[in-house]
């Protein structure tokens, strides 16, 4: 919850990030609020206040798994509408002839994002043929906006280096240039809310 507090504040794609691998360290714990408490949040040096804050506030999203149905996989709404608002946001930085350095970052990644999806399409392909069980998760990626898509390899390659996994040349190109545009992204989102852009033309 504190980490999150900052980083809403200062970025706002860590924070997506960050709220996806919370979702996913609940279910490591099978969504139980007493397991996170005593086996996760019980390791860092928080006050008696400060636990008990932490424990409310898995348990506000454990609840909320539990009511979404995504227990087993997928994203909660409050995490949902945050990429809708970014994906919105980038549409309108694209239509927008008053962000050009926007625009030229998004060119040099488009190509990325086309063999991801192209990629993506190949494992579901595969899958399907082999009426594998995790296929409608794997082709639902392919229904995803350009800048979620983003966020999937961002969040894939940031957990591939938590557990010690080498992340290819290519990969690390890909990385480096999607990280700059979701960075300008998140600065106007930041900035859009503080102060309001000046979308239009006009």
């Amino acid at each position: 919850m504190f980490i999150a507090k900052e980083l809403r504040k200062k970025n706002i794609a860590e924070y997506l990030l960050y709220m996806w691998q919370i979702e996913d360290i609940i279910r490591a714990y099978g969504c139980s609020l007493n397991r996170i408490y005593q086996e996760y949040i019980e390791k860092f040096q928080y006050t008696e206040e400060q636990k008990q804050e932490e424990k409310d506030w898995f348990g506000d999203l454990v609840r909320m798994m539990n009511q979404e149905g995504c227990r087993e996989g997928g994203h909660l709404q409050i995490n949902k509408i945050l990429m809708q608002d970014l994906t919105e946001l980038h549409t309108q930085l694209l239509a927008s002839s008053k962000f050009p350095f926007y625009s030229a970052e998004y060119y040099r990644v488009l190509p990325f994002i086309v063999e991801l999806r192209a990629k993506t399409k190949q494992v579901a392909d595969r899958m399907a043929r082999k009426n594998e069980e995790n296929l409608k998760e794997i082709a639902a990626n392919l229904s995803h906006s350009e800048i979620e898509t983003c966020f999937d390899l961002l969040y894939g390659v940031m957990i591939l280096r938590l557990q010690g996994k080498e992340i290819t040349q290519e990969t690390s190109k890909a990385v480096n240039e999607i990280t700059t545009l979701i960075g300008m992204l998140s600065d106007y989102y930041l900035k859009d809310k503080k102060e309001g852009l000046i979308l239009n033309d006009d």
